[in-house]
C-alpha cells in the first residue's frame, strides 16, 4: 500500500539528519534552509521479531518485513502559506502525504543556526501549525462561493457545507482538525476533497540529545501540548551513529544510554499505526512475509493485496494466530490443538493472522 509520511520541519531541526538515518539514504544535510528542496522517499522496514521465529517453525530462507514509506520535505519558513522561502513546494508536497510527521528541535547547539524567530520547540511548533492553519483557512474560503451554490442547487447536503463552516471556525481558533475535529463534532471524511492538510493525523519527534531524553519532566509537558498526538524523542546524530553498527554492537550502544529501543523503530512502528495500518502474516519455505492491510480490512481485501486474483476467487483463509502458532510449535500442532480457523469471507483480519488463502482462479 503506498501510503507516505511527510517529515516536515523548521529549517536545522534535523529533519534531513533523520531522513538520512531512516533509509541510510545520502540526502544532503547541510547547515542553512533549503538544503532540502525536492521531496526525498525512503522506504523504511517496520520491526518485527515475529518473522525471525516464523522462519524458525518452516525453516524459511527470507523474511520480508512490512515497509513504511517517509517522505523528507524542504523546510517550511513563517509566511509559507503565502509563497514565502519554498512555501508553495512544501504546501503541494504535504498535500500528497496521509500523515504528517513533524520534527521539532529540543537540542541545544550554538554550530546549527536557528532560523529567524525560532526560540524554542514549543514556539517552533507553533509557527508550522499557525502556517498549516492558514493554508487551510484559504482553502476553504477559496471553496465556500462553489460549495454555496452546489448546496443551493442540490448538488450536495447542506450538512456538508454546515461541516465545512464548522472547520472553519474550529481553524479560526488556532486548533488543527486533527486535535479537534472529533470534540466539534466535525466529520473529517466529508472534507476529503479539500485535501485539508490539518485534518491528517500527526506525528511529532523531537530531535533531542542526551540531557533531553532523560528530562522526563520536559517530555511530558510536550507531549500533553502535542497530544492526541503521538511524541517521539530521539538524538537524531545518535541515530545516525547507531544504523551504523551490527545488531550486537547496536544493543549494547542502545543499553548504555538506558534506551529498550532506537528512536527510529518507534517512529516506524507508530508511523504504521498512524496510518491506520496492520499486518498479517504468511510463512513457508520460501519466505516469512508480512503483508500491510488496512485496520478492519475483510480476509478478502487481505488475500488481493497478495494478487487481485486471491481476492476475485476467495474461498477461504485457514488461520491461527502467530502466538498459538509459536506456543504450539508447528502448524500440525497448531491444527491438533483446533487452533487452525476456517474463515469466509465476511471475517475481519487481526494483526499477527497467520494465513494460508484458499482461492478459485
Amino acid at each position: 500500500m503506498a501510503l507516505t509520511i511527510g517529515i516536515v520541519g523548521l529549517p536545522n531541526v534535523g529533519k534531513s539528519t533523520l531522513f538520512n538515518a531512516l533509509t541510510r539514504a545520502e540526502v544532503l544535510a547541510a547547515n542553512y534552509p533549503f538544503a532540502t528542496i525536492d521531496p526525498n522517499v525512503g522506504v523504511v522496514p517496520l520491526p518485527d521479531p515475529r518473522l525471525a521465529q516464523l522462519a524458525e517453525i518452516f525453516g524459511s530462507q527470507k523474511l520480508l518485513p512490512a515497509t513504511v514509506s517517509f517522505v523528507d520535505i524542504a523546510g517550511i519558513v513563517k509566511g509559507a502559506s503565502e509563497g514565502e522561502g519554498l512555501g508553495n513546494k512544501f504546501l503541494a508536497n504535504i498535500r500528497e502525504a496521509e500523515a504528517i510527521c513533524q520534527v521539532t528541535r529540543a537540542f541545544a547547539d550554538p554550530d546549527v543556526t536557528r532560523v529567524e524567530g525560532s526560540t524554542d520547540a514549543a514556539g517552533d511548533m507553533e509557527t508550522i501549525t499557525t502556517e498549516l492553519i492558514l493554508a487551510d483557512l484559504q482553502t476553504i474560503e477559496n471553496s465556500m462561493q462553489r460549495l454555496e451554490k452546489d448546496t443551493k442547487r442540490g448538488l450536495i447536503d447542506s450538512a456538508v457545507l454546515d461541516n465545512v463552516v464548522t472547520a472553519k471556525a474550529l481553524l479560526e481558533t488556532g486548533k488543527t482538525l486533527y486535535q479537534g475535529a472529533k470534540d466539534a463534532g466535525i466529520d473529517v471524511t466529508q472534507l476529503r476533497e479539500l485535501q485539508l492538510m490539518t485534518a491528517k493525523p500527526f506525528i511529532y519527534v523531537f530531535n533531542t540529545d542526551e540531557e533531553g531524553l532523560a528530562d522526563t519532566a520536559m517530555q511530558q509537558q510536550l507531549r500533553e501540548l502535542v497530544a492526541p498526538a503521538e511524541a517521539i524523542f530521539l538524538d537524531a546524530k545518535f541515530e545516525s551513529e547507531l544504523i551504523e553498527l551490527d545488531e550486537d554492537e547496536a544493543a549494547e550502544m542502545l543499553e548504555s544510554t538506558g534506551q529498550e529501543e532506537s528512536g527510529l523503530n518507534q517512529l516506524a512502528r507508530v508511523g504504521f499505526d498512524t496510518l491506520g495500518l496492520q499486518t498479517y502474516l504468511t510463512a513457508g519455505p520460501k519466505e516469512s512475509r508480512a503483508w500491510t492491510i488496512p485496520k478492519g480490512a475483510t480476509a478478502p481485501q487481505a488475500a488481493g493485496v497478495i494478487h487481485t486474483d486471491f481476492e476475485r476467487g476467495f474461498i477461504k483463509a485457514e488461520i491461527v494466530s502467530f502466538d498459538q502458532l509459536l506456543e504450539a510449535g508447528s502448524m500440525a500442532e497448531a491444527k491438533a490443538k483446533g487452533w487452525v480457523r476456517m474463515e469466509g469471507k465476511d471475517y475481519v483480519m487481526r494483526d499477527g493472522d497467520v494465513v494460508e488463502f484458499r482461492f478459485a482462479v
